[in-house]
């Protein structure tokens, strides 16, 4: 019970594991689109809980706040600019990659729209942490699919690769990098931020855990 509550460390292969970044079965994109939604609606969770939001989405919100934007376009546009910087590198994409950036950004448009910002502060609390939890969920999700990175879990890994440096603190540079500068246009920085910051992983790993009791991958999957 306790190694199922701590979760998994590692991305394991589920039933739903695709073979092909490009070429997933239904079930796989069915489930795919399905995880960038879960996690699209846990970052909306935590914009509309107004306590501090995502490093990424803190960048996000400052260029929205800074050029008048949609948020979720926003997201788009920030998950277009950190593709760009694995072309010099030729790291390839897969469709994960790619709707990642259309599907999150879709549903933070919508979801911003439809789910009123929380007022009182126990509210708050309480939408952040069901934020926290679903984008973790969302991401434990997505990883099991095999369908390529996120844009920014792609940058993460080539500036690992192609600098020598721990990949811990390679992420830690690019989210505190993110968050400063979105901090800067006037992006929201507070309780929630560092909430994510000590969540997400945990809740990422119990996404995985599970993925791997429920639907192990076959001897032949």
């Amino acid at each position: 019970m306790r190694a199922f509550l701590l979760g998994s460390t590692t991305v394991t292969r589920t039933r739903w594991t695709s073979r092909s970044t490009w070429r997933p079965g239904f079930a796989t994109l069915g489930i795919l689109v399905a995880g960038l939604v879960v996690f699209g609606i846990g970052q909306t969770l935590q914009v509309q809980a107004g306590l501090g939001n995502a490093p990424w989405t803190v960048l996000a919100q400052g260029i929205a706040l800074r050029l008048g934007l949609d948020l979720g376009f926003s997201v788009f546009l920030v998950s277009a600019a950190v593709l760009a910087i694995w072309i010099p590198f030729r790291e390839r994409p897969g469709l994960g990659t790619i709707l990642n950036a259309t599907v999150v950004s879709a549903t933070l448009s919508a979801g911003t729209r439809l789910i009123p910002p929380a007022t009182e502060t126990w509210v708050q609390l309480a939408t952040t942490l069901a934020g926290v939890a679903l984008t973790g969920i969302g991401s434990g999700i997505y990883l099991t699919c095999g369908t390529g990175p996120g844009p920014r879990d792609g940058l993460m890994t080539l500036l690992h690769h192609h600098t020598g440096m721990p990949i811990a603190r390679v992420r830690l540079g690019l989210e505190v990098s993110a968050v400063t500068a979105g901090w800067l246009l006037g992006g929201t920085v507070g309780l929630g931020t560092v909430l994510f910051a000590l969540l997400v992983g945990r809740s990422v790993a119990f996404s995985l855990g599970l993925a791997a009791r429920v639907a192990p991958a076959t001897q032949h999957g």
